[in-house]
């Protein structure tokens, strides 16, 4: 785990550590299913953060596409930039993500950015794959990011199509009552592996006195 320490503390650095810190414990709670709510969260967002740059129905050119989702990163404190712009497929480069160094602490949330990306691309164009080619979060120096707009089983990234579209005025962040569900779930689970744990520490514990 990451022992990054910034030099400077402010809101951004505080609210950052805050949410690195409960996606790590969320991720090592729930493990696999913390992708699952990442994602969620990663195109429900998306979605929201598209109404500052254009209405729903307006037609996006690749171009109009990628300077979004740089201008979304830097607008929110990350440092990324235009790579690459083809007709197929963009690429970014970042030098600094917007949760700082402290994203070492959960390199899962580099989930977000590919489904803010990928979900943008599916609605957008209908279809989106996002790889993540390098990342800070992993000891890269850089990150680095394509975004895909054609299907290829041979690309390597995280497919997005099919992606549903919250209704004119209605809001992305109304969960769906079996959204709501399936995290209420895997929330229950992950108190029954804490509460078991205990149960063997308490046994353990109590084993060792009795040897004692």
């Amino acid at each position: 785990m990451s022992t990054a320490n910034p030099t400077q503390l402010n809101g951004q650095v505080f609210l950052a550590k805050l949410l690195t810190q409960y996606a790590f414990i969320h991720e090592k709670t729930i493990s696999s299913a913390s992708q699952k709510y990442i994602r969620q969260l990663g195109l429900r967002t998306g979605e929201w953060l598209e109404g500052f740059y254009s209405e729903k129905n307006e037609e996006w050119t690749v171009e109009k596409y990628v300077n979004v989702i740089v201008d979304i990163k830097n607008q929110i404190n990350g440092h990324f930039e235009i790579d690459t712009i083809e007709s197929d497929h963009i690429v970014v480069k970042a030098h600094k993500c917007p949760f700082g160094e402290l994203v070492k602490d959960s390199p899962h949330l580099c989930g977000m950015t590919s489904s803010v990306f990928g979900g943008i691309s599916a609605r957008r164009f209908g279809y989106g794959k996002v790889d993540l080619r390098k990342r800070i979060a992993n000891g890269d120096s850089i990150c680095e990011v394509a975004v895909y707009f054609n299907e290829n089983d041979e690309l390597p990234g995280d497919e997005y199509k099919d992606i549903p579209v919250t209704p004119e005025n209605g809001d992305p962040f109304q969960w769906e009552d079996e959204t709501i569900k399936m995290l209420g779930e895997e929330l229950r689970r992950s108190d029954e592996m804490i509460e078991s744990l205990v149960s063997e520490l308490e046994d353990l514990r109590a084993q060792v006195k009795k040897q004692s």
